[in-house]
């Protein structure tokens, strides 16, 4: 038996529509036509991303940033513009955006407090 890498990728939110409503508004995601109770699952390719309500005897108030360890990278045609419009909209930007080998990247943090790093090379 062999795993082929990611199929899924769904982050536990204290609140899900408010996170749903943010990566609508402020990242342009579009809600998938289907969604299993409790979660949003975006129509993002070639992995499917959601925000879902938390397990059972999961606490997210008892980590200063939940995901620490993590890393999140989300892709995006115009980092900068998205960078920009974040800034403009109050979102904490946790990196500045620089050059690295994925094109421009930064990273903000969502209403939860999740750090999520955009970039815009493929």
């Amino acid at each position: 038996m062999t795993v082929t890498g990611p199929d899924f990728i769904a982050l536990q939110v204290s609140d899900v529509e408010r996170a749903a409503t943010f990566y609508e508004e402020h990242l342009g995601l579009r809600r998938a036509s289907a969604s299993p109770p409790g979660a949003v699952v975006f129509a993002t390719t070639p992995i499917p991303f959601a925000v879902r309500t938390p397990l059972p005897e999961t606490d997210l108030g008892s980590v200063d940033r939940p995901g620490t360890g993590v890393a999140l990278w989300l892709h995006c045609d115009d980092a900068q513009a998205l960078h920009d419009s974040l800034r403009e909209s109050g979102t904490p930007i946790l990196r500045e955006p620089e050059t690295g080998p994925f094109g421009l990247f930064f990273t903000f943090a969502d209403p939860d407090g999740y750090a999520v790093t955009v970039h815009d090379q493929a």
